[in-house]
């Protein structure tokens, strides 16, 4: 005659512990109470302070904005200035009669600062530009194309104001038409 036995496990079911005791018996850890940070809670004294010397495991830090602007590189007029003629002959920049017309972003910079004095005509195209470096190389006989100003990546709002343009523009065509009619 067979004997039926129920299995251990199925009169343990939706315990915590199945059986064995303390929970640290059965966590594959030995008597250690678990691995890593396990048991650093409420009253994980003994684990403070080890999370607290490295500092990587504590807390939260900062955040990362979905809207944050790419990191600057920065080129100053001056280094330009100093670096043109290498840059001629290695075909980064091109000289026609006099005028040096530079792409920075085929040079991996995306910002022109104002420092330093300019002697020679640029024809820069820049993603960005400080107002000061624009003047400085018009005030030379030159010209800077900029992709994105300053201005609209700082404050957008002030900037872009087409709604209300175009709603005043087209109140105002009706009034003409009627006119004319």
């Amino acid at each position: 005659m067979a004997v039926y036995k129920r299995k251990k496990n199925t009169r343990h079911a939706a315990k915590t512990t199945h059986g064995y005791g303390s929970m640290k018996k059965n966590r594959g850890a030995g008597h250690r109470g678990g691995r890593g940070l396990a048991g650093s809670g409420k009253r994980g004294d003994q684990k403070k302070t080890a999370l607290w010397k490295n500092k990587k495991y504590f807390g939260k830090y900062g955040f990362k904005s979905k809207t944050r602007i790419a990191e600057a590189v920065t080129i100053n007029i001056k280094t330009l200035e100093d670096r043109t003629e290498a840059l001629v002959s290695k075909g980064f920049i091109k000289s026609e009669n006099g005028t040096y017309a530079v792409n920075l972003a085929d040079l991996g910079y995306n910002k022109l600062l104002s420092t330093g004095k300019v002697t020679k005509k640029f024809k820069i195209t820049v993603e960005r530009a400080t107002e000061k470096a624009v003047e400085k190389i018009k005030s030379a006989g030159g010209e800077v194309t900029v992709l994105t100003s300053e201005a609209a990546v700082k404050n957008p709002s002030k900037t872009e104001d087409t709604g209300s343009t175009v709603a005043k523009s087209a109140a105002a065509e009706p009034s003409v038409k009627a006119d004319a009619e």
